[in-house]
């Protein structure tokens, strides 16, 4: 007979290591490149040293002269705090009683709750990747009633929960909606409930995950964001902090590889990855194909596939901004973490809990977690490309 218990057993010892191996690899090919670690995580925060520019005890002299005088490395500190990323899956007691004597029912129940969740994490967590932490998800350019008319639509989907922000007091408009259409060719999206008050949702509000706003992953939106501070630092007086960014309207191997040397040059940084819009990478390819014989294809980590550039994989992700191009050393990125992915327990160790004054289950997963990348000014972005 299938119980509570024997569910809470299941969701501990079956799937636990499933999930977490599925949104630590498959995430997208970016994240599998990332390096996952505990250490410089300090009760809520991520503190880290961050060397930069070289040691400056170096020197030449006479045979009897004085030595150089010691310098040692330059160092500043880093700080975050660390995010809070949870999921929750829900079953009703309904469905839990009529599946009770048939364990086959119940497993299929729980295995689609759970699939449910991984698509939805690793959406909203490859998403968080190329963002600034904001959780701005798309910007509204006019309104009417529950349909929005956004700048962007590649970081929402059917289903997900959201919030409007509005743009001048930064304050929820309209909490806790449902998107329930997505027009893609028209970047309009629809919202569940009451409909929306004329003047409630104007031009420069946006949209943001459901009470997620100013508390989502520190992505390369923020490296490569015009911010005056990173990390806790003010970029004006910390100039590596800021990484090189170039405009060019067509996509060449001469802009790609001016980036490139740009950052061995002046940063030491070897670039190991390059990652893009799909219309930038369809740019490259027409690129390639009117240029040379053939497109280089290799097999990354977690299964993934990319095009080459001299070796380095050039790969798509629907999360980029259209006409943009990331050129990253990868080894400079850090996921540091509390913890791996875990079940919510109560006092009682059970993670399945009933929902209060509710016929209904609840079991939430939770990572607490923040992106760190070592040396900002080893990093690259290429914009406004004209895409394919």
């Amino acid at each position: 007979m299938v119980t509570l218990t024997s569910a809470d057993n299941a969701l501990k010892t079956l799937y636990l290591g499933v999930v977490a191996d599925q949104l630590n690899t498959a995430v997208n090919p970016l994240l599998a490149r990332f390096q996952q670690t505990s250490s410089d995580v300090w009760g809520k925060e991520i503190r880290k040293l961050a060397p930069f520019g070289i040691n400056g005890g170096i020197g030449a002299g006479t045979e009897e002269g004085e030595l150089p005088s010691s310098a040692q490395n330059n160092y500043a500190q880093f700080v975050l705090t660390l995010k809070n990323l949870y999921g929750t899956i829900e079953i009703s007691d309904k469905a839990i009683r009529a599946s009770e004597n048939n364990s086959g029912a119940f497993v299929n129940l729980l295995e689609a709750e759970m699939e449910g969740l991984i698509k939805a994490s690793k959406f909203n967590f490859g998403r968080m990747l190329y963002g600034d932490g904001s959780g701005k998800l798309c910007t509204v350019t006019s309104a009417s009633g529950n349909v929005l008319t956004v700048d962007a639509v590649h970081n929402v989907i059917e289903g997900m929960v959201v919030d409007v922000i509005g743009n001048s007091g930064k304050t929820p408009v309209v909490s806790t909606r449902r998107i329930v259409d997505v027009d893609r060719e028209n970047k309009r999206v629809t919202l569940s409930g009451a409909t929306i008050g004329a003047g409630t949702v104007t031009d420069g509000d946006f949209l943001t995950v459901q009470g997620s706003y100013n508390k989502e992953l520190t992505g390369l939106g923020a490296i490569f964001g015009s911010s005056d501070t990173l990390y806790g630092l003010n970029r004006a007086s910390n100039k590596w902090l800021t990484p090189y960014k170039k405009t060019a309207s067509t996509l060449t191997d001469v802009t790609i590889q001016r980036a490139i040397d740009t950052l061995e040059e002046v940063a030491g940084s070897v670039a190991d990855f390059i990652v893009c819009s799909g219309g930038v990478k369809r740019a490259y390819q027409d690129y390639l194909i009117t240029n040379r014989t053939n497109i280089d294809v290799m097999n990354l980590q977690g299964g993934y596939k990319a095009i080459s550039y001299n070796g380095i994989p050039v790969v798509s992700d629907r999360f980029v901004p259209a006409g943009t191009m990331y050129i990253l050393n990868s080894s400079d990125f850090h996921l540091h973490q509390l913890c791996d992915w875990r079940w919510l327990e109560g006092d009682d160790g059970r993670i399945i809990k009933q929902v209060a004054n509710k016929p209904v289950y609840t079991a939430t997963l939770v990572k607490y977690a923040d992106l760190i990348c070592d040396r900002p000014i080893g990093q690259a972005m290429i914009s406004g490309i004209t895409e394919a």
